[in-house]
């Protein structure tokens, strides 16, 4: 069962009820492809706003005389920045805060021993001076392949809308517009996809990291894939956050309380 604080995971029954709850809203185009991408590549909700068009096709040239065209790239290739959240493209800026500090045994004991010598020669002490150093999680690029027809299919037809309405898109324009038409925030695209997962579908607890649950869940349990593939998929630097996956989904729980 899922961990306290940890998004739903939705059955086939929902998702097929999301996507009907799209159809009959504003922009069923562009919320069937970002929910599409969520549910079929497992893409974090910040990756998902920071792609660019070029990540997902390529377009021909522009020219008065022809309606523009394009091609839908068969893999799309995630770079490693947009892992690290929207500072990737200057979109915003977050700050870090720390909460706690560790020391290994070793360094705790030699910081001890400078504030000792510090103190006996009547130096000021700042106790941030001997905070270690905080550790970056660097992001990881990850090649997705685009096989699935469904997945195809919105894409296609979200980037044919983009083109009619701006006949020079550039390969560089943000792949998803609000609609102010400017790119979304990856907090502001996580508030529409949990709108769309909670309100309009009706799934409690789901979040915008719903669908990569239920993708990568279904890799480990469904599918019976290795670890190591689920990893990759997932783009984890750490392969102890994909086991977190390996727990028994919300549903085979359910399964076996209503068959007692």
């Amino acid at each position: 069962m899922a961990k306290s604080g940890q998004a739903r995971v939705p059955s086939k029954q929902q998702q097929a009820q999301l996507f009907d709850a799209i159809k009959s809203k504003r922009h069923p185009e562009k919320n069937t492809a970002i929910m599409q991408i969520s549910f079929k590549l497992g893409l974090r909700a910040q990756e998902i706003a920071l792609l660019q068009v070029k990540e997902i096709a390529s377009l021909d040239n522009y020219t008065k005389s022809t309606d523009r065209s394009f091609v839908l790239h068969e893999v799309m290739s995630l770079p490693a920045a947009y892992t690290k959240g929207a500072d990737a493209m200057k979109r915003s800026k977050s700050t870090y805060k720390r909460q706690s500090v560790s020391f290994k045994i070793e360094a705790f004991d030699a910081m001890i021993s400078q504030v000792e010598a510090l103190a006996k020669a009547g130096a000021e002490i700042n106790p941030e001076d001997f905070y270690p150093p905080v550790k970056k999680h660097k992001g990881k690029s990850r090649d997705l392949p685009m096989v699935d027809d469904e997945l195809r299919k919105a894409l296609a037809n979200y980037l044919q809308i983009r083109l009619e309405k701006d006949s020079h898109l550039k390969p560089t324009a943000p792949l998803f517009l609000t609609q102010k038409g400017g790119p979304y925030s990856p907090n502001t695209l996580q508030e529409h996809m949990a709108l769309m997962l909670r309100s309009w579908a009706g799934i409690e607890k789901a979040s915008s990291h719903s669908g990569r649950r239920a993708l990568i869940t279904n890799i480990i349990h469904k599918q019976k894939k290795s670890l190591k593939i689920a990893q990759k998929i997932a783009g984890h630097v750490n392969p102890s956050t994909t086991i977190i996956y390996e727990e028994p989904p919300e549903e085979v729980v359910e399964d076996a309380l209503a068959n007692i």
